[in-house]
């Protein structure tokens, strides 16, 4: 099953709207270099866990 990643589940400072979807490993790659660039974040082990904690289930169109 495809996954999510949405900031705006997320406030941050930037108000970022972004959303990525795709399989699971490929959204944490993503969503952990996302975090690093945009929200400062370090791409680190324990951050890829937590936004792996943090996907939901893609819902069909």
């Amino acid at each position: 099953m495809r996954k999510v990643a949405d900031c705006r589940d997320y406030p941050s400072e930037s108000n970022c709207s972004l959303t990525i979807s795709g399989e699971e490993e490929e959204v944490v790659r993503a969503a952990a270099e996302h975090a690093a660039s945009v929200h400062g974040h370090t791409d680190s082990p324990e951050l890829r866990e937590e936004l792996r904690k943090m996907l939901k289930d893609e819902v069909a169109v």
